[in-house]
């Protein structure tokens, strides 16, 4: 690829993200790299690898090109740590889970490598014997995969990977495991296994019995013997509830899986990286990096041959990072060198669509996607082809029992969460659509900023619809239908995540999964927050039925806070009077509905906000509670939060204006994690008219976390709680 000078001109956001997370610092953290030099960190490294083909001065200069104008992007440890003393540039680990306590804790140690140097970790805990079985070692019973999973919990807990990710897990147990209704129940009340995704590793034995309205066997592990059995529809049922609730567990179908695992030789898919679209088997790790397909459409039409020329030098690109890898255990390179796996995936495919004038939820969209993908998939296998030609193929290839040409890696395509990376490129992540086209952001002082997507105001000026005030709406209604001033082309075209039918979620990612991706897809279902259990259920049966590998739902509104039962938000209510002159303080109820919060302060101590509203859903009283308020060194700041929250609940009580509350939060606020930020954020979030109250909050810069991609994600700091 010739190398393209023009200058890359970055977004602010963009700048913001890379100077937070990804450039190198000096001594008192203030960076010391510009964008163009970390292409250049990045790409002298990964090309260093081919120094002995006599091809190094050319990769690099064409690795720099790819990355710096973002038509390609690896994912964020190769980002940060590629060129430098760590080293570590995978993104996702499965560690195996051994039936033994020596097993059990080598596992969390492992673990604690991993996350130390960036990476996410998947672990089946399905060979752990189940609650109350013996264990002959000791003459006493089990206490069963739960209580393992905690203490792995509390491990990642006190471990920030690499001072810039923090640690992220998915759990994983098989549904035919005796202790299944215990672990689909574990997450219900969101105080637990926070560092933790959970999901169902689902068998078509079960989903017949589902279907049949049948019983299924539960297996004992340690034995491998049925000791007892289910109604399959009973525990869909309650896997269909929880997930309703608040989104876990996932669903993972492992027989789907692994009929595609490409080594069948070396064992079985027990589990997933932390956002499901990496199966890998035990010890293999996975660099991944993604195509940006906003940058591939040139007259009107995908621009096929620079994107060939794009997934092959990608393809390249990815199979070096393995061998400049430096891994956290012998264990995992030894298996990663064994497999050579690859995840070379896509971001920006909203972007492209929008380009093409085609709607992401319409048979012309999936068809179009799919194309795309298949596509890349079979440029990248062409080209790894030709690198096994040159470097020989993966050392696990077995012709006897792979069934495919020589190869240098054994799986090459998923689609992964690009949270970060997207917000770098300024595009819709992964295959996601756009979660929002107008935004309002509330600014110092209490100024309105009104962020509008580039390719919505690009067109809309084009057309002539165009107008602050339009904006302005479509900001405050969160959708872009329903305004008669927007022509209905163009309300299709940009429709986003939660205007989406949840079924035609679901059809792109089966498009998706059927048409070019090896391993699997990070995908959330949206659904609105009015949905049933039933839509639930036919979710995750639609899903199935297409040959999607795992599913993640999400109702709006679901995750946003933890509705307190009305006599526990009582106790500190008051009964008002009201004055006959002035202004006018308003009576409560004995009973008001309450969400309540858990934050962080400066210290990353844990602290409750408790909001209680009234009939109409708005805010009237707001409360702090600190954990362990008796503790001296939190005396004088719980007296302050406390002292602070009577006097906004006095201001919403007598109406002041929540524009003229938030200011003066703002104008109060020394720390973007102190209270007077935590609560302006909050009832900024409120006047967005974000659905069922507040939305969740972002623990690092108190922005909004948006569900998507099988994870929570901030759009303003990039924070994700899955990387």
């Amino acid at each position: 690829m010739a190398p393209d000078l023009t200058k890359q001109v970055l977004t602010a956001t963009a700048e913001t993200v890379l100077a937070r997370r990804y450039y190198l610092k000096n001594e008192n953290g203030d960076p010391i790299e510009t964008w163009e030099t970390l292409c250049r960190r990045v790409a002298n490294a990964v090309a260093s690898v081919d120094e002995r083909y006599g091809v190094y001065d050319e990769l690099r200069e064409s690795f720099f090109t790819l990355m710096y104008h973002m038509d390609f992007l690896p994912n964020s440890p190769c980002l940060m740590n590629a060129g430098t003393d760590l080293g570590q540039l995978s993104a996702c680990f499965v560690l195996p889970i051994e039936d033994s306590m020596d097993g059990i804790f080598t596992a969390i140690r492992n673990g604690a490598l991993v996350h130390k140097t960036g990476g996410g970790t998947g672990y089946s805990f399905s060979r752990l014997r189940s609650k109350n079985a013996a264990v002959r070692s000791t003459q006493g019973v089990a206490s069963g995969p739960l209580s393992f999973a905690a203490v792995f919990d509390a491990a990642t807990e006190t471990i920030k990977q690499g001072g810039k990710r923090r640690g992220a897990n998915m759990g994983v147990l098989r549904v035919d495991h005796p202790d299944i209704m215990d672990f689909i129940s574990a997450k219900e009340n969101q105080d637990k296994f926070n560092n933790f995704n959970f999901s169902v590793a689902i068998t078509e034995i079960f989903m017949q019995a589902v279907e049949e309205d049948g019983s299924y066997d539960l297996i004992e592990p340690s034995t491998r013997e049925a000791i007892a059995s289910l109604k399959a529809r009973e525990v869909f049922d309650r896997i269909i509830d929880l997930a309703w609730h608040n989104g876990e567990p996932g669903v993972l179908f492992i027989d789907t899986a692994n009929r595609a695992n490409m080594t069948p030789q070396l064992g079985s898919f027990e589990a997933t990286n932390p956002c499901g679209e990496q199966w890998l088997l035990p010890y293999e790790s996975c660099n991944l990096g993604s195509i940006n397909l906003a940058n591939f459409i040139k007259n009107g039409v995908v621009d096929y041959d620079r994107l060939k020329e794009t997934v092959r030098i990608a393809t390249n690109f990815l199979d070096n990072v393995i061998d400049c890898n430096r891994f956290p255990i012998p264990e995992i390179e030894e298996m990663t060198l064994k497999t050579r796996k690859i995840g070379l995936g896509i971001m920006g495919l909203h972007d492209m669509l929008i380009q093409l004038g085609i709607p992401y939820a319409s048979e012309a969209g999936r068809t179009q996607s799919a194309e795309v993908m298949s596509f890349i998939r079979e440029v990248a296998e062409e080209k790894s082809i030709e690198l096994a030609e040159l470097k020989g193929p993966f050392p696990a290839y077995n012709p006897t029992v792979n069934n495919y040409k020589p190869r240098r890696n054994a799986a090459l395509t998923s689609i992964q969460p690009t949270g970060t990376v997207s917000m770098i490129a300024d595009c819709a992540s992964g295959c996601e659509p756009y979660f929002s086209i107008v935004a309002v952001k509330n600014v110092m002082d209490g100024d309105r900023l009104i962020l509008v997507n580039a390719h919505f105001e690009r067109i809309a000026r084009e057309q002539g619809f165009y107008s602050q005030e339009l904006m302005s709406e479509v900001a405050d209604t969160g959708t872009v239908l329903g305004h008669a001033q927007i022509p209905e082309l163009w309300q299709e075209v940009f429709c986003t995540a939660q205007d989406i039918k949840p079924d035609d979620h679901i059809r792109m990612q089966g498009i998706l999964q059927q048409n070019g991706v090896d391993s699997s897809i990070s995908k959330t279902i949206n659904l609105p927050g009015s949905a049933t259990r039933e839509q639930v259920k036919f979710a995750y049966m639609m899903g199935y039925k297409l040959g999607c590998k795992g599913l993640t739902v999400y109702r709006d509104g679901s995750r946003d806070g933890q509705v307190l039962k009305a006599q526990e938000a009582t106790p500190q209510l008051q009964t008002a009077t009201v004055s006959t002159q002035g202004p006018v303080k308003r009576n409560l109820p004995d009973k008001l509905d309450a969400k309540r919060y858990r934050l962080k302060d400066q210290d990353q101590k844990s602290v409750y906000i408790i909001v209680c509203f009234d009939q109409d859903e708005r805010p009237m009283e707001v409360f702090a509670k600190f954990p362990f308020d008796n503790r001296v060194d939190l005396k004088d700041k719980s007296t302050m939060w406390t002292t602070t929250c009577r006097l906004v609940s006095l201001a919403l009580r007598f109406s002041v204006p929540m524009d003229e509350i938030i200011k003066q939060l703002d104008r109060s606020s020394g720390h973007m994690l102190d209270l007077p930020a935590q609560l302006s954020k909050l009832f900024k979030s409120f006047m967005a008219g974000t659905q069922h109250g507040f939305a969740s909050i972002c623990p690092e810069c108190s922005g909004s976390l948006v569900f998507e991609e099988g994870c929570e994600t901030c759009h303003n700091c990039g924070y994700s709680k899955c990387s």
